[in-house]
């Protein structure tokens, strides 16, 4: 039988014939079975199904979603939110729930993702004016409902973001609506808003930067010269190392406005995308880790950032400070890349690249409103000419014997045609039908000088609009400037701008003395967190401890909590690959002298400074000792009793290589200082070999 889930492949009624097998003389072939998939005869149906459906799915995602457009720099949702805006403004504050009923005439996704984007809109300042609560941008507090809050567009979203006349429309989603293709924005929203979003394959993280400085930036480029140095700015301020930048192919650095207030420190203004509560939770963390000593955090964040931070006694608060940058949010690395839809395909620009883009779409939509401007004028020219010539030469006077309406039409025709000369176009029908529609009321109460005079503010107008049109790079020069005169004063910059870049924080100098190593001989416990025993060594978190047992085994590890290690450590050191080190050992009764570092180590795994065999560490130093005195177990009829090792007459070894024999007999003492009872007249050749 044919499965539900196998019958998708059929056409309704064409579903085969299947041989039960009741008719057990016969047998019959199946009939083969065509699938109407038109895909790769060689490849399953189901997988170009899939492969097809997919792509369909990512185009949708990136151009429709995820990716800001380069032309008016914003994404689908965000295009549909202004245009709602738009459609029914007013001047007066609309409600968010409205707007976003307004817009789900285009978007074809629910309330919530408009609800969020509009807020989100709203908060990057330029283009949509709130009022109520849209949440906290320090803080991280989310907005009110959107039936509580309302919004309007901005003046300079109004003025500079549409023009109905230059905009292309398409269908909406389900076919009851149009919605424009792009918006024909004179301004650099691109790089103003910013933007970020993953789709299938991609993504896209394009800072934010200043207004006034884009306009410059245009400025200089319409002028055929190199702009300056364009940097991000920030909503929350901070300070900001751009060294790494590369015109927005790189990445940035940005820390908190951290201030002294006496013994205490307190955070004025806050990284990128870095809220209070997240701030103080990695702060929290480092406190908990022992990176940072600070007695407690008080938030007093309202309409600006004030994080109060108490140290603890004794603390030095430029050390501190260095601290929070270190280890906690404090500082944070933001990574570029501007990708954005253009021409109806991703592309992956610089922040000059799209300046010159958008400074060449600027002059095309300046001269397609100069074009606009100059055709309205002339159809006004043209009008108002042509009802003075219908009311002054009683043109109208003409159709009262006509009995036809042809007769009437042609009749007005004739009649203005005579004067065509004082006309800059032909006569059309539409012009005729606008002259007949012309009322008694507006006849009789004509005023010819006001008409001629408004004939002459259109003339000089038009004269304007050409001599535009002539210089429109120099009009375009001149339009940024009046942009920037307007509203630059109301963005200023936030985000301070540190020129050399941040010095370089040492980290481990910082931390050198975060943990103290304790180790316990008589339960044989080692680590920070030990509280009874001998005190080793003073280490950093980022270091890594080398342990040294009796029996020559080491390891590296990281500095443990509180681990059990056994009660015969001979040594514990921070590990340094290239630091020297003396050891002599006993292999099989044998004794061993060897200079070495522990070069390349793998972290918890087991080593061995000794062949294998029954080893015992007799002599563990760091590097730097002159001599090795070695005193002798008494034995009968002994003559030499002692012997003098000169360690630079050693080679430095790696850490598993046997070493030099000192002797057979057996050590009763050995150490790099000399012993009281050391004669010095019989001292031995330091290179001979004892073995009698």
């Amino acid at each position: 039988m044919i499965k539900d889930d196998e019958k998708d492949l059929f056409e309704d009624g064409d579903t085969p014939e299947v041989d039960t097998g009741a008719d057990t003389d016969t047998e019959q072939e199946p009939e083969k079975v065509e699938s109407t998939w038109e895909g790769d005869e060689d490849e399953p149906v189901l997988k170009d199904l899939v492969d097809f459906n997919f792509l369909e799915y990512a185009g949708y995602v990136i151009k429709d979603r995820a990716i800001p457009s380069l032309e008016d720099g914003l994404k689908p949702v965000q295009r549909r939110i202004m245009w709602s805006l738009f459609r029914n403004d007013d001047g007066k504050f609309i409600k968010v729930a409205n707007i976003v009923g307004y817009t789900m005439q285009f978007h074809p996704h629910g309330d919530a993702s408009i609800a969020d984007a509009l807020v989100t809109l709203a908060n990057k300042r330029y283009l949509i004016e709130g009022q109520g609560n849209y949440g906290n941008l320090h803080t991280g507090d989310p907005a009110a409902a959107s039936r509580y809050i309302e919004c309007r567009l901005t003046p300079l979203a109004r003025e500079q973001i549409f023009n109905k006349h230059l905009t292309k429309f398409i269908p909406s989603y389900d076919g009851r609506n149009e919605e424009p293709v792009l918006l024909p924005s004179k301004l650099p929203l691109l790089l103003m808003l910013g933007a970020e979003g993953i789709a299938v394959g991609l993504s896209t993280k394009i800072l934010p930067h200043n207004f006034g400085e884009l306009l410059q930036a245009q400025m200089e480029i319409l002028k055929g010269r190199s702009p300056k140095k364009l940097l991000p700015d920030f909503l929350t301020g901070g300070v900001m190392d751009a060294s790494e930048y590369d015109l927005g192919r790189g990445k940035v650095k940005v820390r908190a406005v951290i201030e002294k207030d006496g013994k205490d420190l307190i955070i004025r203004e806050l990284p990128y995308n870095t809220t209070t509560e997240q701030l103080i939770k990695t702060i929290e963390d480092a406190i908990r880790k022992k990176k940072i000593k600070i007695r407690s955090i008080q938030d007093y964040t309202a309409e600006k950032v004030e994080l109060q931070l108490k140290l603890v006694a004794g603390q030095d608060p430029d050390i501190t400070i260095q601290k929070l940058y270190a280890f906690t949010d404090c500082e944070i690395s933001v990574n570029s890349m501007i990708m954005c839809i253009e021409d109806n395909r991703p592309v992956e620009l610089t922040v000059n690249d799209v300046l010159r883009k958008l400074s060449d779409r600027l002059l095309r939509i300046l001269e397609q409103e100069l074009e606009w401007e100059k055709n309205r004028l002339l159809d006004e020219f043209h009008n108002k000419t042509l009802v003075q010539i219908f009311i002054e030469n009683r043109i109208y006077k003409d159709i009262e014997e006509c009995k036809t309406y042809a007769l009437v039409q042609k009749a007005v025709l004739d009649g203005v045609n005579k004067f065509r000369k004082l006309l800059k176009r032909d006569v059309t029908m539409d012009d005729v039908e606008m002259l007949l529609g012309v009322r008694i009321k507006r006849i009789s109460r004509f005023d010819m000088d006001k008409n001629r005079k408004d004939l002459e503010d259109i003339l000089l107008a038009l004269e304007e609009v050409e001599r535009n049109l002539k210089r429109i790079v120099d009009y375009a020069v001149d339009f940024l400037k009046g942009l920037k005169r307007k509203y630059a004063k109301d963005y200023p910059r936030l985000t301070q701008v540190h020129e050399d870049g941040f010095k370089k924080i040492e980290v481990r100098k910082l931390t050198a003395s975060e943990l103290k190593i304790r180790y316990d001989k008589k339960a044989g416990y080692l680590g920070y967190n030990v509280r009874e025993g001998e005190e080793l060594l003073e280490c950093s978190s980022l270091d890594k401890i080398i342990v040294v047992w009796r029996d020559g085994r080491y390891q590296l590890m990281a500095p443990p909590d509180k681990q059990f290690l056994g009660k015969d450590i001979e040594y514990v050191g921070i590990y340094d690959r290239d630091k020297e080190f003396l050891v002599c050992y006993t292999h099989n009764q044998t004794s061993f002298i060897k200079r070495f570092t522990f070069g390349g180590c793998i972290q918890n795994k087991d080593y061995s400074l000794c062949p294998k065999g029954k080893n015992k560490v007799i002599l563990f130093e760091e590097g730097g000792a002159e001599h090795v005195y070695v005193k002798f177990a008494p034995m009968k009829n002994q003559r030499v009793h002692q012997q003098l090792l000169k360690v630079a007459d050693y080679q430095v070894k790696g850490a598993k290589t046997k070493g030099n024999q000192i002797t057979m007999k057996k050590v009763n003492n050995i150490g790099i200082k000399k012993p009281r009872n050391w004669d010095d007249e019989s001292d031995l050749d330091p290179n001979a070999v004892l073995d009698f």
